[in-house]
């Protein structure tokens, strides 16, 4: 397909495409070849439904919203011990015996089945229950928006393509920790509880302590009617696919200098109070980008860990339009890497640098730049930005 077309196009994507499937010559290489990928997007192009992927473009959808009387209403109908069972296919009752017969101990237990044109009666539960399939659907949102907890398993090892079926062909390395990853992250308890199914005194544990717990129902606002348009609008007015980006550092970015004093640049990146990380120089003026650089926070990850998780462990996002922002000697330099070589090389955990050789990689194919990348022998250079309060696709000072 042309240029000047692919970058026209977006892809609605369920479950992510991480860079290195991606890139086609790339996954063909090293054996990231999949039925999906290889497209040679930019893989912020493809949208998911879950912000799971932060290489992606979080896309969503839209839960149903109650008002305030619908709100009352609910609660006032609830059955507290009332359960309803995640899944619609005989396939994913099987092998749950054991949870049922405890569930049964304290709780009504309803099913659901596939209609093809009648709309299911409602009930008044108060447990939606999850028996670990399906992966990441939208029916838990669902549930927890009208009043409901629910219950999921935690999966130890977390469940990928590595050593679970389902995901195998998909272009993802992603491990999910449990059924509904976001429902568990982002929402929590205690509209939320995810535990050890195979430890059947923590299920025991869990159904006692749910039916002592209130909540209301609760609805993400980033899966609101108007956090969705949102988000989508901010998409549509800033992403541009289609302009050739500017080759980074440019020569001109340097700080002002006065009349007769030295005109050498100053350091792009600084350090931020009260933290490890770095910001973009306050007396540097930034390019024109989105998301701007002012919520850039430049980290250094563990050997072995994503970008992903660096900025996740201090409440950041990673952010992949900034990659090239930090893939230069500078930004080697403001974190006071010692480096006796500085490469430029074709891999998707560029830019990163190893300290037991004391070698510093950055990336050569813009395309690569993959916040899930991860390797036991590199600390990686990570792009983290701030993020509003319930939207978490956007900066604080994106809209």
């Amino acid at each position: 397909m042309e240029l000047s077309l692919r970058c026209h196009i977006r892809v609605i994507d369920t479950f992510g495409t991480e860079p290195a499937y991606n890139q086609e010559e790339y996954a063909t290489l090293h054996g990231y070849r999949t039925n999906w990928g290889y497209w040679n997007l930019n893989a912020r192009q493809y949208m998911t439904m879950f912000p799971h992927t932060p290489d992606n473009s979080f896309m969503g959808f839209v839960s149903e919203e109650l008002n305030e009387t619908e709100k009352r209403n609910i609660q006032q109908n609830k059955v507290n011990n009332m359960a309803v069972v995640y899944g619609k296919e005989a396939s994913m009752w099987k092998g749950k015996e054991g949870f049922l017969q405890i569930l049964h101990r304290y709780m009504e237990v309803h099913g659901t089945v596939y209609y093809e044109t009648q709309r299911p009666p409602e009930v008044p539960a108060f447990l939606f229950i999850g028996f670990g399939f399906p992966y990441e659907g939208p029916a838990p949102l669902e549930a927890i928006a009208n009043g409901c907890i629910f219950l999921q398993p935690k999966f130890q090892p977390p469940h990928s393509s590595l050593n679970h079926e389902f995901f195998r062909g998909k272009p993802t390395s992603r491990g999910v920790s449990s059924q509904h990853p976001y429902a568990e992250q982002y929402i929590g308890r205690p509209h939320v509880m995810t535990v050890d199914y195979n430890n059947s005194l923590e299920f025991d544990t869990a159904i006692r302590e749910i039916m002592r717990t209130k909540v209301e129902p609760y609805l993400p606002y980033e899966y609101t009617c108007e956090g969705m348009l949102e988000r989508v609008h901010a998409y549509i007015q800033n992403q541009d696919f289609c302009a050739l980006e500017t080759p980074f550092p440019l020569a001109n970015l340097s700080k002002p200098v006065a009349s007769g004093a030295s005109t050498s640049p100053g350091p792009l990146f600084v350090p931020l109070p009260n933290s490890t990380a770095l910001g973009w120089a306050a007396n540097v003026t930034p390019p024109p980008v989105w998301p701007p650089l002012s919520s850039l926070r430049l980290l250094v990850s563990q050997e072995g860990q994503s970008c992903i998780e660096a900025c996740q462990s201090v409440l950041l996002v990673c952010e992949p339009a900034h990659f090239r922002f930090i893939n230069n000697k500078e930004a080697l330099r403001g974190l006071e890497v010692q480096c006796e070589a500085v490469d430029s090389e074709t891999n998707h955990v560029l830019p990163a640098f190893s300290v037991a050789r004391r070698e510093c990689g950055l990336q050569r194919d813009p395309l690569l730049f993959s916040c899930a990348g991860h390797s036991p022998k590199y600390r990686r250079l990570c792009p983290c930005r701030d993020l509003r309060r319930g939207q978490v696709a956007l900066c604080r000072e994106c809209l």
